[in-house]
C-alpha cells in the first residue's frame, strides 16, 4: 500500500472483555477478550496511527470500558457511543471530554428504527448537530432510508456502516443500496468501507466503485471492524487493510479515504 501507513485512521473497531456486563438477549456471546492492548498491538504492527472505538451491541449503551480506553489513549483514539436518549443526554459533556465524536445506532437484527424527528431522540440529534458530532447507522440497506431521511433533514452528519449492508442475494442491485447512492447528494452522509465479509467480498468489489463515484473519496472511510465479531475464525486485520487498494485503486483518492477524510470527521 503506497499511502503512508502511519497516517491511516482505522474508523471502526470494538473493545470488550468477558468481565463486562453483556446484555440479555444479545445476538452473540464472545468466547474471548478483545482488550485495548490487543487492538493497539494490531495498529502498531500495521504502522497505523489512530483508531476509532465503536460501541458494540453486546454492551448496549454501557460505554464505561470504551470511555476508560479513550481516556488512556486520548491522542490516538476517538469514540462513538451507544446511548439511551432518555438517560444519557446529560452525559454528553462527559462523553466529549473523553474523546467521543458520535453516537451509534445499531439496528442489526431488525430492531425498530428510532423516531429521530421527535422526542428525546430529536433532542439527541440536535445535540449532535450542536457539537458537530455524527450519528452512525448500522442497518441493512433495505431500511437505511428510514433512518437517513430524518437525520439528513435534521442537518446532522450521518455515517453508514459496512458498505450500507446490501442484501447478499441482490448485491448492488438491492434497491436500498441504490437509494443510499442517492443520499450522496445531501453532502451529509459518509460511508464506511468495512466489514466486507458481512455481505461478501464480491459485493464489496462491486459496491466500492459505485460508492466512490457517488460520494467521492471525501465521503468514504476505511475500517477494520476488528475483532470481526462472529467472523473471527475467517478474518484477520491485514486482509481488511490490504483490500482497500483493490476498492480504491487511485493512490490520491486512497489517501483521502484512509487518512484525510477520517481525520477531519473524527476530529484528530
Amino acid at each position: 500500500m503506497s499511502v503512508t501507513q502511519e497516517s491511516i485512521v482505522d474508523t471502526h473497531a470494538h473493545v470488550f472483555h468477558r468481565g463486562l456486563p453483556f446484555v440479555q438477549g444479545r445476538r452473540f456471546t464472545p468466547s474471548y477478550d478483545a482488550p485495548l492492548d490487543a487492538y493497539l498491538a494490531h495498529l502498531d504492527s500495521n504502522g497505523i496511527a489512530r483508531g476509532v472505538l465503536t460501541a458494540v451491541s453486546i454492551l448496549r449503551n454501557d460505554n464505561s470500558y470504551m470511555l476508560d480506553c479513550l481516556r488512556a489513549q486520548s491522542d490516538r483514539l476517538r469514540g462513538v457511543v451507544a446511548i439511551d436518549p432518555n438517560a444519557d443526554l446529560n452525559r454528553f459533556d462527559e462523553f466529549e471530554a473523553a474523546g467521543v465524536v458520535g453516537v451509534r445506532v445499531n439496528l442489526t437484527g431488525g430492531l425498530p428504527v428510532p423516531t429521530f424527528a421527535s422526542g428525546t431522540w430529536a433532542d439527541a440529534v440536535s445535540e449532535c448537530v450542536r457539537r458537530d458530532w455524527h450519528v452512525e447507522i448500522n442497518d441493512r440497506a433495505a431500511r437505511l432510508d428510514e433512518s437517513l431521511t430524518p437525520l439528513v433533514e435534521a442537518g446532522v452528519k450521518v455515517v453508514v456502516d459496512h458498505f450500507g449492508m446490501p442484501d447478499r442475494q441482490q448485491g448492488v442491485s438491492d434497491p436500498g443500496f441504490q437509494r443510499l447512492l442517492h443520499f450522496a447528494q445531501s453532502g451529509r452522509v459518509w460511508v464506511k468501507l468495512s466489514g466486507a465479509y458481512r455481505t461478501g467480498f464480491d459485493i464489496a468489489r462491486a459496491a466500492a466503485p459505485l460508492l466512490h463515484e457517488a460520494f467521492g473519496a471525501e465521503r468514504l472511510m476505511w475500517a477494520s471492524d476488528w475483532p470481526f465479531t462472529q467472523y473471527e475464525s475467517t478474518q484477520n486485520y491485514e486482509t481488511q487493510l490490504n483490500a482497500v487498494a483493490e476498492w480504491i485503486p487511485n493512490e490520491t483518492d486512497r489517501t483521502t479515504v484512509l487518512s484525510d477524510t477520517p481525520r477531519k470527521l473524527f476530529k484528530f
